[in-house]
């Protein structure tokens, strides 16, 4: 009777050690998971402890966030998700371009072309374009177009003589 118990026992013991073996490992699930969120959700990744999964990362939107957590129920051997993936709101979009009315735009080009000690040149504004005129050396073509550009205007129309 008692070797019949202690086979029993052992039989039971090794039965509940395969069991236990067969079971998938937290790393296998982990990669599972964070294969599957690297094909559908980018930028979020998962740590497997005891079968649960917990996601974080950053998305864009909360259906973002639900679909990352979808798939990672969708791995066999996952208990549960714990989602603390957060959501950033898209960057603010760029400041729009501000052009300069025409008497600041003129006064503008003026004392920045003074103040480079550029002379011979002319600027006229019309409706936020500004229209050079003149005579310089080939050299300064550049510095003009730069001191131009800073006050913002339009367009640059270019009309300079080159010596």
């Amino acid at each position: 009777m008692k070797k019949s118990k202690s086979w029993l026992l052992a039989c039971l013991l090794g039965f509940g050690v395969f069991l236990y073996a067969c079971k998938p490992s937290d790393a296998k699930l982990q990669k599972e998971v964070n294969d599957k969120l690297a094909a559908t959700t980018p930028g979020v990744i998962a740590e497997v402890k005891g079968g649960v999964a917990t996601l974080s990362g950053e998305v864009m939107d909360d259906a973002t966030k639900s679909a990352a957590e979808a798939s990672a129920k969708e791995v066999k051997g996952i208990k549960s998700v714990t989602n603390n993936v957060m959501i950033t709101p898209p960057p603010p979009p760029p400041p729009p371009v501000v052009i300069s009315p025409d008497d600041l735009l003129k006064s503008s080009v003026d004392s920045v072309l003074n103040a480079k000690g550029i002379s011979g040149v002319t600027a006229t504004i019309a409706n936020g374009e500004v229209t050079l005129t003149g005579t310089i050396k080939k050299s300064q073509l550049k510095t003009v177009m730069q001191a131009a550009a800073e006050a913002k205007p339009k367009k640059i129309n270019n009309k300079l003589t080159l010596q």
